[in-house]
């Protein structure tokens, strides 16, 4: 039975190799942070990791996680309404609500849960979601599960948004959706403009902030910091994954009644085994470091607006961004490719990102910024890019 599908999937890949665009995994034989070993036992520098405050290999995560595998065991072996909800897992809800200004949290497995798990129960087709056309992945599919009427605006376009929401008036409610930062651009939305139209216009927000909490805004409580908003947007989506030590999780933070309608009838959570005890008390202790200091946000934003406008200087292509992220743009899918594989060959490692990560011609090499980075790592990689450049024709 098999054969036939067997073959037409042979031939697709090849023409995926053909073009120069399979995607081959790299090994890291080390723990995650700005200097790493991969396979075959080669040091580079990592610059393509979402560790943006440098804390995947943070000692107190470490130890917090050891402790909680003495006290709490490996695995909580259930969903939260059966038998799987711990103390610790509470601690970090009550964490994450606190460093959001938020009413209420609730944790899944992944962001990508959180977004697939946050549309379906609250939303019907008497609703509305206008949503940003450059949202994730994430919250694509969780719109797709919802029967909500479905809008869609030009990335960070105010005016396209404003005659969605006029159009969307005749549905009983509109939910505006947004990333925060955009992870292929780096771009912050403009959430301040979005929420003066919602109110304009009765609708509620959500942001995920993946990409902008620990990041954007001065101490790193992402977008509604940044524009004076916290405490304001109705939901914020986020996850552990990226700044907040780079393990696994995901969370929504927001009003309480929306955060107590997701216990009830959200399905990633009511059918997902709660994350393991060792990962939410690394969870609370990132949350109380960050309570404590703000120095990782400082370096970071230091460290950034550094290696930007040196790479600027070197004469790249660099996307607009107030974020960690850094869009070298080379608009060409294969060169994308080349020039990510010469850059490991430097000892710098990155990736090349092409159709269908981001739209056909806008191919590019997302460099991310760190915390975990010292200015001599970020100079390494700003000379092997100037090198590389020149050698395949990107720079002059």
């Amino acid at each position: 039975m098999y054969k036939d599908f067997q073959e037409h999937l042979k031939a697709e890949l090849q023409s995926i190799r053909d073009a120069g665009l399979y995607k081959e995994e790299r090994v890291i034989t080390s723990a995650q942070q700005a200097a790493i070993k991969v396979k075959p036992g080669k040091d580079v520098l990592n610059f393509c990791a979402n560790n943006y405050l440098g804390l995947a290999n943070n000692p107190q995560l470490i130890e917090a996680a050891k402790k909680a595998l003495d006290t709490h065991g490996y695995g909580m072996a259930s969903v939260r309404f059966i038998c799987g909800t711990g103390d610790l897992q509470k601690q970090l809800e009550e964490k994450i609500s606190e460093f959001f200004g938020t009413e209420d949290t609730i944790l899944y497995t992944s962001c990508f849960d959180a977004n697939g798990g946050v549309f379906e129960p609250l939303l019907d087709e008497n609703d509305a979601i206008i949503s940003d056309a450059l949202n994730h992945a994430s919250i694509i599919d969780g719109v797709r599960l919802c029967k909500a009427q479905r809008y869609r605006y030009a990335n960070a376009n105010m005016e396209e948004l404003e005659n969605c929401l006029k159009t969307a008036q005749a549905q009983r409610h509109r939910l505006i959706v947004t990333d925060g930062v955009f992870s292929m651009d780096g771009n912050v939305a403009p959430v301040d403009k979005i929420y003066a139209l919602a109110e304009k216009y009765n609708a509620m927000v959500m942001v995920d902030e993946s990409h902008s909490a620990g990041v954007v805004g001065h101490t790193g409580r992402g977008t509604t910091e940044f524009f004076n908003l916290r405490g304001k947007v109705e939901i914020i989506t986020g996850t552990l994954g990226k700044s907040f030590g780079g393990a696994v999780g995901g969370f929504t933070t927001g009003k309480k009644e929306i955060i107590a309608m997701l216990r009830q009838r959200s399905r990633p959570y009511l059918f997902s085994n709660s994350i393991p005890p060792m990962v939410a008390a690394a969870g609370v202790k990132m949350f109380e470091i960050m309570g404590e200091t703000n120095d990782l946000q400082d370096k970071l934003h230091s460290n950034t607006e550094y290696f930007i406008g040196r790479m600027k200087a070197a004469g790249f292509d660099i996307k607009p961004t107030q974020s960690a992220i850094c869009a070298v743009m080379l608009y060409d899918a294969k060169l994308s490719q080349d020039m990510a594989a010469r850059l490991q060959e430097e000892g710098i490692y990155v990736t090349g990102f092409y159709y269908p990560v981001v739209p056909k011609g806008q191919a590019r090499i997302r460099v991310q910024v760190s915390a975990g980075h010292e200015k001599e790592h970020l100079d390494r990689c700003i000379a092997a890019f100037t090198k590389v450049g020149k050698e395949l024709g990107v720079l002059k």
